[in-house]
């Protein structure tokens, strides 16, 4: 079977490594993948935008299954797309995949279904916004309403940086169309965690639970990036907080997407702050999360691709998986400057070092090839990624790889997994 990955980051890599050891997959290939994923397949020289020249390659190339990563070419209608020419494609419709691109349109679906989350309002007026800020309090959150690549949360301790996240998205456009619109939320405090679930319309299926690390600094301190590191287990969810999001979140979304129509196979993905009143959804994603892909991946231990094709074909109840017991960490080396302005073309040097490591796996997201030199191409660089007997164990064993690593500006969290 010939599989093709979209996409170019750690989350895409991982994908790709995991896809590779089926004994049903032939050949893999990933468009436009990054010098990581070379190593596990065929890049192809094909942007993500570039719908209609990804179908003719999967056309040609006669690709039994393609598998998106990102999010905006969900967005986009690739589904639709290669549904239409009669492709299998692993991901929900475009409107579906609204509940990630619209928080808008992802609130009221939560509101109209009964799923716990935070009271908010939307607006497309900054002096609109800027008014109703008295009905939220302080802290708040200002959200862009379309995809940001993570970085469209702003939490305003005060009035002053709220006026400004609203001006900032609004006025100067900061994430340009997607802050078209924004929203305003009320600030939900407590534990941040991630589930994972294969869904179709008659079942799911849920992979064990990842802490992810989304701001810049130690401590959870610093601007929202799209990931600085995640481990998993999360410490957080036992048996019984599993149930409870099961009853209250996962099983109305399940009843929600059949009332409204919506369809919807592929990787529901929902971010939930865990409160003191219970488990509350932040957002809905539509993919597999990233750099969360990077410690679930080391740990399934059944074949993915019969995961895929079970949530296509709605055979989802007929499959169970297994799970290595042990925990996972994932430490993202990013650029100097990162979530900000950048310098990229930085030769990287110690790789061949890690990749004698036991229980230690390198995802390249941010990468280039050039002659015998792997270079930095983005902000996000490499996932460092390792597996222990617990959480200590594996997080020493992830750092002790960071360090083998060097190039140009590098930067990394030293508290993933301990906070």
């Amino acid at each position: 079977m010939n599989v093709l990955v979209i996409g170019g980051g750690g989350r895409e890599h991982a994908l790709a490594w995991k896809l590779r050891q089926s004994p049903r997959v032939n050949q893999v290939f990933i468009a436009p993948g990054n010098a990581g994923t070379a190593l596990e397949g065929r890049n192809v020289e094909i942007k993500v935008s570039e719908l209609n020249q990804l179908l003719n390659f999967a056309q040609q190339e006669s690709v039994d299954l393609t598998v998106v990563g990102p999010d905006d070419v969900l967005a986009a209608g690739i589904v639709d797309l290669f549904e239409n020419a009669g492709l299998r494609i692993f991901g929900p419709c475009k409107e579906a995949a609204r509940l990630e691109s619209s928080k808008s349109f992802a609130k009221r679906f939560m509101i109209r279904h009964g799923i716990p989350t935070a009271r908010f309002g939307e607006y497309e007026s900054s002096r609109a916004a800027k008014d109703a800020l008295h009905d939220f309090g302080f802290p708040l959150a200002v959200k862009a309403d379309g995809l940001a690549l993570g970085k469209g949360v702003v939490i305003a301790q005060d009035r002053r940086e709220a006026e400004a996240a609203v001006d900032d998205m609004i006025e100067r456009r900061r994430f340009g169309d997607a802050g078209r619109k924004i929203i305003i939320e009320e600030f939900l405090s407590g534990v941040e965690c991630s589930v994972h679930a294969l869904v179709n319309s008659r079942s799911y299926l849920v992979f064990p639970t990842a802490q992810d690390h989304k701001q810049l600094c130690d401590g959870n301190r610093g601007p929202n990036t799209g990931g600085m590191g995640t481990f998993s287990p999360s410490r957080q969810i036992d048996a019984g907080l599993l149930q409870e999001i099961r009853d209250k979140i996962l099983d109305p979304f399940m009843q929600g997407i059949r009332q409204d129509n919506l369809l919807f196979r592929g990787l529901l993905f929902p971010g939930l702050m865990l409160t003191k009143d219970g488990p509350r959804v932040l957002e809905f994603n539509c993919r597999f999360g990233d750099p969360e892909t990077q410690v679930l991946m080391p740990r399934l231990e059944t074949d993915l691709l019969d995961l895929l094709e079970a949530s296509i074909t709605d055979q989802l109840d007929a499959i169970s998986t297994e799970w290595d017991n042990r925990s996972a960490v994932c430490v993202v080396m990013a650029s100097g400057g990162y979530p900000g302005d950048y310098e990229t073309g930085k030769a990287i040097a110690g790789l061949e070092n890690v990749s004698e490591m036991e229980d230690v796996k390198v995802f390249h997201a941010g990468t280039r090839r050039r002659g015998d030199q792997i270079l930095t191409s983005g902000g996000r660089v490499l996932g460092i990624t390792a597996v222990g007997n617990t959480l200590s164990v594996a997080s020493k064993r992830a750092y002790e790889a960071v360090d083998q690593i060097e190039f140009d500006g590098r930067y990394f969290r030293r508290d993933i997994g301990s906070v």
